[in-house]
């Protein structure tokens, strides 16, 4: 019997991190339906036959194609990864000119489409490639969200795992703020299976808050290692674009830390910004406001004032 309202995900941009989107996907039955689009047509269908390919091993069949914009109609996320990539040496920053004018021409093909669903953006810089989007679509903000600080709380929650030698899942600690070189962690809610990190640095010897900063600089610059080792990073954020299409779908009132764009949340306005938010079929239900101290809520405010710089460069207010 053929099921009537299925999900469908769109993909734009079948490069290292679109393509490893596409195969966390299957690997993992998200959606029903799953079309890759892109303006390398040949790259976009080699795509589709090989994940088809191995159809067979995934928990359940996807229906995977390659398409058209006009196939975003009936979809319930489009995902963009297109755009083009950070080189060595170039911050995420640099990309904004190159990206915004490939953006302007992507959201206007997929909004002619029809679609009405729900925006995730994965291009760097992240946070700006988000506002656009919000911008070229008209589409109300909380359906248009960025992968945010995702990956970095990922790597974050991972590299403390390893330092208290606890698995990441009993980790609660979150990277904030722009998805770049201005990000900050939250060390005042961060804890280790309920006890606050910084209290278990003043109670045992063996952990001390120079590890703690330099675990962070290592998450910070954890991407320009990996671009500098083997050309791009795509397979931590395509899991996390994953992560983030299965709150949507399933509509699991998760919190995750995606850009999401502020109202006046953390005492910031007219941004889109990696904060903690609650993620659902509606997109962001809710921007999850932490309590941050002086010197945290001093970082962010920075983090925010180098983002609306390069916003209102690019952006009539």
């Amino acid at each position: 019997m053929t099921k009537e309202n299925v999900n469908r995900v769109a993909l734009i941009g079948a490069g290292a991190v679109g393509s490893s989107y596409a195969f966390s996907m299957l690997n993992q039955a998200v959606a029903e339906e799953f079309v890759i689009i892109d303006l390398n047509e040949d790259k976009a269908m080699g795509d589709a036959m090989d994940l088809n390919h191995g159809k067979v091993f995934a928990p359940h069949p996807t229906k995977t194609w390659a398409g058209t914009y006009a196939d975003c109609k009936d979809a319930d996320i489009v995902c963009i990864s297109a755009g083009a990539n950070q080189q060595p040496g170039e911050t995420r920053l640099d990309l904004v000119k190159k990206n915004l004018a490939i953006f302007k021409k992507i959201v206007s093909d997929v909004m002619a489409s029809g679609f009405n669903g729900i925006f995730m953006v994965a291009t760097n810089p992240v946070d700006i490639l988000t506002y656009a989007t919000w911008k070229f679509s008209g589409l109300p903000k909380e359906k248009v969200i960025g992968s945010g600080t995702i990956l970095d709380s990922s790597r974050f929650r991972y590299l403390l795992g390893e330092y208290f030698d606890v698995t990441p899942s009993n980790i609660h600690a979150n990277i904030i703020g722009e998805h770049g070189d201005t990000e900050l962690p939250v060390w005042s809610h961060a804890t280790v299976g309920g006890v606050p990190i910084l209290e278990m640095v003043d109670r045992y010897d063996k952990y001390r808050k120079e590890d703690l900063e330099e675990i962070f600089v290592n998450v910070r610059d954890a991407a320009y290692h990996i671009i500098e080792k083997k050309g791009a990073t795509y397979y931590g954020i395509a899991m996390g674009l994953t992560r983030m299409t299965k709150a949507i779908l399933n509509n699991e009132n998760v919190i995750l830390t995606v850009s999401a764009y502020l109202d006046g949340e953390y005492g910031t306005e007219d941004v889109y910004m990696g904060v903690p938010a609650i993620v659902n079929r509606e997109g962001i239900r809710d921007v999850v406001e932490v309590s941050l101290n002086e010197k945290e809520q001093e970082q962010f405010n920075h983090s925010a004032t180098v983002l609306k710089g390069i916003l209102t460069s690019n952006f009539e207010h």
